[in-house]
């Protein structure tokens, strides 16, 4: 009888099945059954998150909550890296109209710490603000950033750097003159990003350093068409231009990372959405992929209503591929131990 009565369970389960498989197959016909789909996906990241990644031991990734010029000094001492040499600091000046951006007070006391030098390169459209050196060196000390010495990279030429092992590119166009520093300090605005989903230090790193020629290769620009590569590709071309430069800096980056002003948008669009969430604070570490975890997985601690519109940014464009492809090509660990001072 016992048998039987297990028959009898089975059988019911496969007709069930049967049943829900059929409906199944009716339903997805209907487009909005997709759209249902993708819209559950994402509430239910939204209220579950990215697993956090943060562990005993991992990489660590310096955090203070104090979101000012003496707050970002703590965490780059924190370091205890004592850098020397020529160091070139890479912001983004904001561009003109753009209120998100991080004015360049909030860097002096690190700055003028290390002696360092602002460092960015030309954008992409010549008749931009900042598409030529001389109007993109005066948006710099408009911004704030007159106190230190200012260097356009690619006012130096163009220098092709070998992508060790990419899946997208063989060489990286970068401005010649990062090659005339001993060490870069990356300081990433993190930010939304229409195309990457978020951006922080890698962006900071491919994009802000790559050449006007470099960024229409990391964006598959053909004739008027400025920004054709999307999605994964893009992610990864964003990465690969990260390999170049620190295969070729061995040893001699810092990453920093400011969570403030937090927009959906990129501080290079003139008339950004506004902050979508509350101020989080600074961050630092030696491990590109730790600090851009570190990030994420504070941003996803915050409650749900508040992380809504940046998570639905960043999942929208698969933002987390930026993270696991860096990991995988060797650039660091997503594991890390957040250090709070």
């Amino acid at each position: 009888m016992k048998i039987y009565g297990n028959l009898i369970v089975i059988l019911f389960i496969t007709i069930c099945l049967g049943v829900l498989v059929g409906a199944g197959r009716a339903v997805k016909e209907n487009p909005r059954y997709i759209i249902q789909q993708h819209e559950a996906i994402l509430e239910n990241f939204i209220e579950t998150g990215l697993p956090n990644t943060e562990r005993p031991g991992g990489s660590r990734v310096y955090f203070t909550t104090d979101i000012s010029s003496r707050g970002m000094l703590a965490v780059y001492q924190a370091l205890g890296v004592p850098v020397s040499g020529r160091v070139a600091v890479k912001v983004h000046f904001g561009e003109p109209g753009n209120v998100n951006f991080v004015r360049g007070e909030m860097f002096r006391d690190l700055t003028e710490a290390v002696n360092g030098t602002f460092v960015e390169s030309n954008i992409i459209i010549p008749a931009g603000r900042r598409g030529s050196t001389a109007a993109h060196l005066q948006v710099a000390r408009d911004h704030g950033f007159g106190f230190a010495p200012l260097d356009i990279l690619d006012s130096g030429g163009e220098l092709r750097l070998p992508v060790r092992n990419g899946r997208q590119l063989t060489e990286a166009l970068m401005g010649a003159n990062i090659m005339n520093y001993d060490w870069v300090i990356s300081i990433a605005n993190f930010k939304g990003h229409s195309l990457s989903g978020f951006g922080g230090t890698f962006k900071n790193l491919a994009v802000g350093i790559a050449t006007p020629a470099g960024k229409r290769d990391l964006h598959g620009s053909t004739g008027g068409n400025l920004f054709v590569t999307r999605g994964d590709v893009f992610h990864e071309k964003v990465v690969e231009y990260n390999v170049a430069l620190i295969d070729a800096k061995p040893d001699r980056m810092i990453y920093i990372n400011i969570l403030n002003n937090l927009s959906i948008d990129c501080d290079c669009i003139a008339r950004a959405g506004g902050p979508v969430m509350p101020d989080i604070g600074i961050l630092a570490s030696l491990d590109p992929v730790a600090i851009e975890k570190a990030s994420l997985d504070l941003i996803y601690a915050r409650p749900a209503n508040e992380r809504r519109a940046m998570v639905e940014r960043i999942e929208t464009r698969n933002g987390i591929h930026q993270i696991r492809y860096a990991e995988s090509m060797g650039l660091g660990s997503q594991f890390y131990e957040l250090i709070r001072l």
